[in-house]
């Protein structure tokens, strides 16, 4: 696993834990007492490590190699999935994931960004960036979910939408906006899950649902640190990058208290990386929860409080004009 700077101390500790069990084993002696104490002091280094963490840090977390991916969350969440490819316009994009599962018993449609693990992944994946042909691959769906009734679930973690000249003469802007034209009156429940980075329209194109939940130590931003310090102060400093990210109020808790997000899922104690099993009980049983609320409403009822809540997001000021 890759270890991050300030998970150091924590790896230490673990490392020593190890060798110790390890010892115990081979030399046959009852050394449980010592075990525990490290044991009991790491899982307090853990907590007092994690429930401090800068905005840079989280950012960090979020953009973690083992961190659960979508797929991953699908196998762990759900069975029966049937994975559909293509947007019937030009390719099938692997940056985004697309299909039906069974969630709890129930069909659903499955959208989400899918990085990869590795530099061979990730190169089949761009990263996580999609084309637009992901983006109308995943409207595909949307659009066959509301035709027989199935609720949708998205899981968002990209750095941001494919930039390439080739996604521009595509129509990489067109596709974003047909999707959240679309999603804003897509007749079914939408509940969006943003598991690791949600980074601008890339993100915003499949994130449009009656519920938005985010995983306690991702992320969600019009921009990434590094890109806003680059256009404001022409500086990718580090100290500077980590003063954007604390400007920027990209995470969850930040977009909690701004009526942005609906819930913070919490994440096992050190972050999902450590514990993908576990964060995806937990995801699971707010997805149900929020699913089973969504469903007891009417079309008409359902398509009302989605266009309110989005109504509500932000602030404006009304001005008067001084007659001269």
């Amino acid at each position: 696993m890759e270890i991050l700077d300030f998970e150091k101390p924590i790896a230490e500790l673990e490392n020593k834990i190890s060798e110790l069990k390890k010892y115990s084993v081979e030399q046959k002696q009852d050394i449980s007492g010592e075990i525990k104490t490290l044991t009991e002091k790491c899982e307090k280094l853990k907590a007092d490590i994690f429930s401090s963490l800068t905005p840079w840090q989280k950012v960090q977390i979020a953009r973690h190699p083992d961190r659960p991916h979508t797929l991953e969350f699908i196998n762990l969440m759900m069975t029966d999935f049937i994975e559909l490819h293509g947007d019937r316009h030009f390719a099938d994009d692997k940056a985004i994931v697309s299909g039906f599962a069974k969630f709890n018993g129930e069909a659903v449609a499955i959208a989400g960004h899918q990085k990869g693990s590795n530099t061979d992944e990730n190169m089949l994946r761009n990263f996580g960036m999609p084309n637009p042909e992901g983006y109308r691959k995943a409207l595909r769906i949307f659009k066959l979910a509301e035709k027989f009734n199935k609720p949708v679930i998205t899981f968002v973690d990209t750095p941001g939408a494919y930039p390439g000249i080739g996604a521009e003469e595509r129509g990489q802007s067109e596709a974003i906006a047909r999707n959240l034209f679309e999603m804003s009156r897509l007749r079914t429940p939408i509940v969006v899950c943003v598991i690791g980075e949600g980074g601008s329209g890339g993100a915003l194109a499949i994130s449009v649902g009656d519920r938005i939940l985010m995983l306690e130590h991702s992320i969600y931003s019009v921009i990434s640190p590094e890109g806003c310090s680059a256009i404001l102060f022409k500086d990718a400093d580090a100290k500077k990058i980590s003063e954007v990210a604390e400007s920027l109020k990209l995470t969850a808790q930040d977009l909690k208290k701004f009526g942005i997000i609906d819930e913070i899922v919490k994440e096992p104690l050190g972050g999902s990386h450590r514990n993908a099993e576990e964060t995806a009980k937990i995801l699971a049983i707010s997805i149900k929860k929020y699913l089973s609320k969504l469903k007891k409403l009417s079309i008409e009822k359902l398509l009302e409080e989605r266009y309110e809540k989005y109504r509500k997001i932000g602030e404006y000021k009304i001005s008067k004009i001084k007659k001269r």
